[in-house]
C-alpha cells in the first residue's frame, strides 16, 4: 500500500442555524403567496418571492460534507455544499504538523494547553467506521478530522513521523 494520492468524503455537522432559518423562510413565503394570492396584492407576491430565494440561499448551506484529499506530504480540504457548490477551503502541509493522532490519544497529552485556532472539519456521525482524529498544526491551531481505515493506512505509511494510531 504505497498510495501518495487518496480522497474521501465525509458528512459534516449539520448547521442548526441554517435549518431552522430555512423553515422559517418556508413558512413565511407560503403564508405570503397565500395571502397575496387572496389579497391579489402586488406587494405580497414580490414579498413571497422574495421568501422564496432567501428559502432557497439558506438551504444551500443545510447539507455540507468536507473532502479531503491527500496528495504528497499535502492535505488539501474541500466543502461541498448541498452536493452541488463545492469550495475550497485550505491546503495543510504536513511538514508543519507536530502530531495527528486520535482525539482521546495519550499523544495529545503534550498539546493540552495549546491555545489557538481550533477548526472542526470532522463528521456529525462516529459510526460507520470513521474515527475522529486531532492534528497539532503550526503550533497553534488544532483541527479535527473524522478519516477511515484507508485514510489512516495512507497517513500511517507516508507520514509516521507525526501520525499515530493509538
Amino acid at each position: 500500500m504505497d498510495k501518495g494520492y487518496y480522497e474521501f468524503m465525509v458528512k459534516g455537522k449539520p448547521n442548526t442555524t441554517a435549518k431552522i432559518l430555512k423553515v422559517v423562510l418556508l413558512i413565511l413565503t407560503v403564508l405570503t403567496l397565500i395571502g397575496a394570492f387572496l389579497l391579489g396584492n402586488m406587494i405580497l407576491i414580490i414579498l413571497g418571492i422574495a421568501f422564496g430565494v432567501g428559502t432557497y440561499f439558506s438551504s444551500m448551506y443545510t447539507d455540507v460534507e468536507y473532502e479531503y484529499l491527500y496528495l504528497e506530504k499535502e492535505l488539501s480540504i474541500d466543502k461541498v455544499f448541498n452536493k452541488e457548490r463545492r469550495k475550497h477551503v485550505e491546503t495543510l502541509s504536513l511538514d508543519k504538523a507536530q502530531v495527528f493522532a486520535p482525539e482521546k490519544s495519550s499523544k495529545l497529552d503534550n498539546f493540552g494547553n495549546v491555545q489557538g485556532k481550533v477548526t472542526d472539519y470532522s463528521s456529525a456521525e462516529e459510526n460507520n467506521g470513521l474515527k475522529k482524529y486531532v492534528m497539532f498544526y503550526e503550533g497553534n491551531r488544532k483541527i479535527f478530522f473524522s478519516l477511515d481505515e484507508e485514510m489512516v493506512k495512507v497517513f500511517k505509511n507516508k507520514c509516521p513521523r507525526i501520525f499515530s494510531e493509538y
